[in-house]
């Protein structure tokens, strides 16, 4: 069995940049020149993606702009703007024990040490001092709860994060 190799969308292609074909880009990355650590990249509009190589990048007032090989002037880069910045998640470096991505939490169980559960993760939120869970309660929940927000502290609120089993474990009074 072929295990099937996950794509990871790392930014965004904003407008082209000057007459050469560069392209200004959006990274979703924390530090925006991180997404220059990943390759290789495609490029994804609509259906259609391809394959690029980056022959070259610069700071731009508070982005960056890259150059894509092949690409030598502003009309042949006007088809790659709106394209999601994507690689393969064996792009991305292993991580310690116990720390996890993003995206292996969307869509984990969120239960209580008591075993209520608290609905699913949904999106998570970088709030400056913790990351926060935005968890969407199950329909019928007994709270009458749509949202939760749980901040994200390990060892806190945090109590274990199972990726085998998709669910996370909290500290946390479901009333809240």
């Amino acid at each position: 069995m072929v295990a099937e190799v996950k794509e990871i969308i790392l930014g965004k292609i904003g407008a082209v940049y000057g007459i050469k074909g560069w392209l200004k880009i959006h990274s979703f990355t924390d530090e925006p020149e991180a997404i220059l650590d990943y390759f290789p990249w495609s490029l994804k509009l609509g259906n259609k993606t391809q394959s690029v190589e980056i022959t070259d990048w610069r700071r731009h007032n508070n982005g960056l702009i890259v150059k894509v090989g092949g690409i030598d002037d502003r009309d042949e880069a006007q088809a790659f703007v709106g394209s999601e910045i994507l690689t393969t998640e064996d792009a991305l470096p292993e991580l310690p024990e116990g720390d996890f991505y993003w995206r292996d939490l969307m869509g984990m169980a969120v239960v209580t040490a008591n075993g209520y559960d608290l609905g699913e993760v949904s999106d998570m939120l970088e709030t400056g001092a913790n990351d926060v869970l935005v968890v969407k309660a199950n329909r019928n929940d007994g709270f009458g709860k749509k949202e939760r927000l749980i901040p994200y502290l390990m060892d806190q609120v945090i109590k274990s994060v199972s990726i085998e089993n998709k669910q996370i474990c909290v500290d946390w009074d479901p009333g809240f």
